[in-house]
């Protein structure tokens, strides 16, 4: 059992309230509230010298993306804003101040009021650790990730690999641009379409940890098993002008992380219904199915594919 797991068994412990649902969604329901919280972190989440305006950015998408897949309305958020070391090429508070741009555009963009938080300065040359905490109202009952049936099709909202291939781009090249390195640095929270989605879903979650990986976590959270089929993955025509699309991209894309996708569980029957329900910008693809069972079974159309080592990104793999 890797590092996070043991810690995330032992929180679950600690948070006992009905609220919390043992922690095992990305969201605690609260009255009505759906209440989320996210860290991002420098070297971790966004890159040292990503303009401090897409951070800020960042870091309020991340969270109204745990929203959308509740279906749930922005209502406010409270930030814990770290004041780092000036770096050579920025005066004092330059960082902050342009962090807090981004983080104002989002939150306009979004209609997310800001309600409070915490200021705190950081030691010299210690990595920013950045937090928000958003709250929505949402349906009763809001879709959990626990209630998948069998049979159900598996939805994704949006695409898959773009952040990921962008951030390889600028690992390659400080100065890279284009469509896939804006996708990574200024992820799109899918409010609408979550919204619309929520009625239709038994099951529901965003996808940032890889979509494999949070395939897995949604089919094992509802006790059942889940086959994808790497050939359906909808991918973005600047991936595929990158990486192209044969298997070993699809790959790629399939155990990336950072998309904020839209993940959810369905009854056959209600896909023509949720089709008609989506904003016409929406991008929906049915990546699988959910079965009796457990596990995760990998296909390329008809071909059975074995799991990678690696389905997305875990904290502190051992």
């Amino acid at each position: 059992m890797s590092l996070e797991a043991r810690l995330h068994a032992r929180l679950a412990r600690l948070a006992d309230h009905p609220a919390a649902a043992g922690l095992a969604d990305d969201v605690a329901h609260l009255d009505g509230r759906v209440l989320t919280h996210d860290t991002i972190v420098e070297g971790v989440h966004y890159r040292r010298g990503d303009p401090p305006e897409s951070v800020g950015w960042k870091l309020a998408a991340v969270n109204l993306s745990d929203l959308a897949a509740k279906g749930a309305r922005p209502v406010g958020a409270l930030l814990s804003l770290t004041i780092g070391t000036p770096g050579r090429e920025m005066a004092p508070g330059e960082w902050e101040e342009r962090f807090l741009t981004g983080l104002a555009a989002a939150c306009e963009s979004y209609r997310l009021p800001l309600l409070g938080g915490d200021t705190v300065a950081l030691p010299d040359g210690a990595p920013r650790v950045l937090g928000l905490t958003a709250i929505g109202t949402a349906p009763v009952p809001a879709p959990r990730r626990s209630g998948a049936r069998a049979g159900d099709l598996l939805l994704l909202v949006g695409t898959v690999g773009a952040a990921m291939a962008g951030l390889e781009a600028l690992e390659q090249d400080r100065e890279a641009s284009g469509a896939l390195v804006e996708i990574y640095r200024r992820p799109v929270p899918l409010l609408a379409a979550g919204e619309a989605l929520a009625p239709f879903a038994h099951a529901m979650m965003d996808v940032s940890d890889g979509l494999l990986l949070d395939a897995g976590r949604l089919a094992a959270a509802s006790g059942l098993a889940a086959r994808v089929d790497l050939a359906r993955l909808p991918l973005e025509t600047a991936f595929i002008a990158d990486k192209g699309a044969d298997r070993a991209a699809r790959l790629f894309a399939a155990t990336a992380g950072d998309d904020y996708a839209l993940l959810a569980a369905i009854a056959p029957a209600d896909e023509p219904l949720v089709r008609q329900s989506l904003p016409s910008d929406a991008r929906l693809t049915v990546i699988g199915r959910l079965a009796p069972g457990t596990g995760l079974a990998l296909h390329d159309g008809d071909d059975p594919v074995d799991l990678p080592e690696r389905l997305g990104h875990e904290h502190h793999r051992d």
